[in-house]
């Protein structure tokens, strides 16, 4: 495949047949020496080689429909669910063909898709083919996700299991298919008495596949079932339990007659089994993929009058039956908490990973101190786990925002060398609980970025999208950055017949890719269409902000571009939902409060500063204060004084309970000894600084003296950013990745970034009035800003 390499700002689709894999970024320079600087900005740009690959007439891109269908996809605020699969209908660029056949039963990959097929070949070339084609097949193995299988794998850790699950797996002695034809011979208008068809059913069940497979089109098969339908009563609870057990392995569709009976017939009885017997069934509906919520109700009802009955076995089967029905009996969340503590101990390693799975899959809540406590015998035994039981822990701890730092540091020793061998669902999930919790690990994140590229074409728009976001909210460029990155963008190029029907995956990779300077204008141009805001409008998930943040952030960074945007009468509705949030939950915290009316004080009232967005799409405050060259203060706030003396009366009181909050932040466990000696460590850093600002002088507020309207013919704006812990990686002074992009694109504006960061301001808070005057007197009036600016 012939490649040209082009020298340009943004990378468009040709309307030949280029395809665009690279985007603009910033300097590809190692950043490490700025990584602890909270404000710290990527700076310089350059443009990018674009790769752009030719396709032959007759390059045809295979998908298969049945992989989407398969794994756990989808997104919302504090989770990632998704039951869907993939479209079926194409995407074709200008003058490039490509098909996207239904009918395969699996994608055909890279390596397979690249093959040369010739007519005559040596041994020699005949044995290379086979061994790359076997090598192959063993990678897609590693890589599919089998979403009925996989989360069984604890059914085989115990005997009791047997007993409450059913095998899927192929019989050890196959029936002869003489003897299948005779069976059906004989049931040929019911001939056969009730009593001999479960063991008719379970014999069938023992054909070879091939034969099962011809079973449902058979006018014999179908008469039996219609047997079975109208002698459902005749059947003794096992002997109905046996012929739904065959089901499975006959495949019988979901919708299928025969099941129809069957559902409504265990409905009946229910109450009258055993809960061995309700979960041995439940199994069955799950294998036989078939929506059942009236026999899992009364399940849950069963379980929670018998609870004190169940075994360990039992109680895991049933979160496994729980999670894969996803729902969550409100009536058992107390009893599953107490019941997990109970038998935390006993549980295997890949039972903690069925149980977490299931809580996960039914939304089901759980307190922070159970699952402390699993994640405190996770993090000892760590080693001893499956990678798909450790990541469904993952998946758990990312949904209760479990700020876990044991684990976290015992994931850094074993997950780096599991990456390779870990399939791409199961590496985003991993990438995913790190940006979710904010944690910044570099080993871990290195090892991701140089797996990936060789696995990208197994990713789903999904796990691309995630990708991206996370590397993006880490304000993490791996070294393999340009491969990484490439090799993504042209995955989302794959995927973009996708994104109609999950908007919410592209607006989420270009955001990702937004907060690391990437702007791949193909996609954008896609993203910002009005067809494509519409079906934004019409999601299931609030997507607006995501979509003022992209667009918003092209006509800041991207002056070239010249593809689609957001219409004004949208971005006006945009930054006024934004505003009402940020005047309820973010303008009135008592830190940025506190701030404000400090430096209304300190420069002479409130139209020398203004607490606001000035870039709404960012979703963060600003105080903004303006200088004269010669750093005077200038007064600029005249536009709505009342709000100003509003909001500078809504006193907030500063309590020790709500300063606690304020310096630990909720996550943190720690002790309030570790938090005075970091408060006395804070302080004394702080006076250390207040030193180096100098007192403030008698004539600070000298310049009220000043006439509203006086303007400098030059002034220097500062944005003051009144941060808190949420804006960086946990436990860290790195700042995540929207809120760079913020910062660069205030710069960008001609804006002086000036940081007030928590560690600094929020021990101050408590401190006398002078103090804290003292310390925003130095931050505005820093002998060096007026020369850097």
């Amino acid at each position: 495949m012939a490649t040209v390499l082009m020298c340009r700002r943004f990378p468009r689709l040709s309307r030949v047949t280029t395809f665009s894999t690279t985007a603009e970024r910033g300097s590809s320079k190692s950043k490490k020496g700025k990584r602890d600087k909270p404000g710290a900005a990527k700076t310089g740009t350059e443009s990018g080689a674009t790769i752009q690959l030719l396709k032959p007439q007759d390059y045809r891109v295979l998908y298969n429909p049945a992989a989407y269908a398969k794994g756990r996809a989808g997104s919302q605020q504090h989770m990632d669910r998704d039951n869907s699969q993939a479209l079926g209908d194409t995407f074709t660029s200008p003058g490039t063909t490509q098909t996207f056949p239904t009918a395969s039963s699996q994608a055909l990959s890279p390596v397979r898709n690249a093959l040369p097929k010739p007519k005559s070949s040596t041994l020699l070339e005949q044995t290379i083919l086979a061994t790359l084609y076997k090598e192959e097949a063993e990678k897609e193995k590693q890589e599919m996700h089998d979403s009925k299988e996989d989360p069984r794998v604890f059914q085989k850790g115990r005997p009791e299991y047997r007993s409450l699950s059913c095998d899927t797996s192929e019989p050890a002695q196959t029936l002869p298919a003489e003897e299948g034809d005779s069976i059906l011979q004989s049931v040929a208008g019911c001939e056969a008495s009730p009593g001999i068809l479960p063991d008719y059913f379970l014999k069938l069940s023992r054909l070879p596949a091939e034969r099962r497979a011809a079973l449902l089109s058979d006018p014999r098969f179908s008469a039996l079932c219609h047997c079975a339908v109208t002698a459902i009563r005749l059947f003794s609870t096992p002997d109905l339990i046996h012929i739904l057990k065959a089901c499975v392995p006959l495949a019988v569709p979901a919708s299928h007659p025969l099941l129809n009976a069957c559902e409504a017939e265990f409905c009946r009885r229910a109450w009258d089994m055993s809960l061995e017997q309700l979960l041995l069934v439940a199994d069955c509906w799950r294998c036989l993929d078939r929506s059942v919520p009236s026999y899992l109700g009364i399940l849950f009802s069963y379980a929670n009058l018998h609870w004190k009955d169940l075994t360990l076995p039992q109680f895991v089967q049933l979160l496994y039956i729980i999670g894969e029905g996803r729902r969550s009996p409100a009536d058992l969340v107390q009893k599953v908490e107490s019941t997990i503590l109970k038998h935390l101990d006993a549980f295997t390693l890949e039972e903690l990973g069925a149980i977490c799975l299931g809580l996960f899959k039914s939304l089901s809540g759980i307190s922070d101190h159970v699952m402390r406590r699993i994640a405190d015998r996770v993090s000892l035994q760590m080693e001893d786990m499956s990678t798909y039981a450790l990541v469904n822990v993952l998946k758990m701890l990312r949904y209760t925002r479990m700020d876990h730092v044991p684990l976290m540091r015992e994931l850094r020793k074993v997950i780096p060398a599991r990456i390779p061998a870990t399939n791409i669902q199961g590496i985003m999930h991993i990438t995913l609980t790190y940006s979710s919790l904010h944690f910044f690990d570099e080993d871990v994140l290195a090892a991701v970025a140089t797996s990936l590229p060789s696995k990208v074409s197994y990713c789903r728009s999904k796990d691309a999208a995630k990708f991206l976001w996370s590397f993006g909210c880490l304000d993490y460029e791996p070294p393999n950055e340009e491969e990484f990155y490439s090799s993504l963008i042209k995955q989302l190029h794959a995927k973009l017949h996708e994104f109609s029907k999950f908007p919410e995956h592209l607006l989420t990779a270009l955001l990702g890719l937004a907060f690391v300077k990437r702007f791949p204008e193909e996609l954008i141009d896609f993203a910002l269409r009005e067809e494509f805001v519409q079906k934004t409008r019409g999601s299931k998930y609030e997507l607006s902000k995501d979509l003022f943040t992209l667009g918003k952030s092209v006509e800041i960074e991207c002056p070239t571009y010249q593809g689609s945007h957001l219409s004004p009468q949208l971005c006006q509705e945009f930054t006024e939902m934004v505003s009402s949030f940020a005047e309820r939950e973010i303008y009135v915290r008592p830190e940025i409060m506190e701030a404000t009316s400090l430096l209304e004080s300190m420069l002479g009232g409130p139209e020398y500063v203004k607490n606001h967005m000035i870039l709404p799409h960012t979703r963060s405050s600003d105080l903004e204060v303006r200088l004269a060259t010669d750093g005077h203060p200038i007064p600029f706030n005249f536009k709505d004084p009342v709000a100003a003396k509003k909001l500078k009366d809504m006193g907030v009181s500063l309590t020790d309970d709500l300063m606690s909050q304020l310096i630990q932040g909720r996550a943190h466990n720690q002790s309030s000894t570790e938090v005075g000696s970091e408060a006395r460590q804070d302080r004394g850093h702080t006076a250390g600084t207040l030193l180096l600002g100098g007192a403030l002088t008698a004539g600070a507020t000298s310049q009220a003296e000043l006439k509203p309207g006086c303007w400098q013919p030059r002034e220097v704006r500062l944005a003051l950013q009144v941060s808190n812990r949420n804006h960086f990686c946990y436990g860290s002074k790195r700042l995540l990745g929207l809120h760079c992009l913020k910062r660069r694109q205030l710069r960008l504006l001609g804006y002086v970034v000036v940081e007030i960061p928590f560690w600094e301001w929020f021990p101050l808070l408590k401190r006398t009035r002078s103090e804290k005057l003292s310390y925003l007197h130095y931050k505005v009036f820093c002998p060096g800003l007026l020369t850097r600016a």
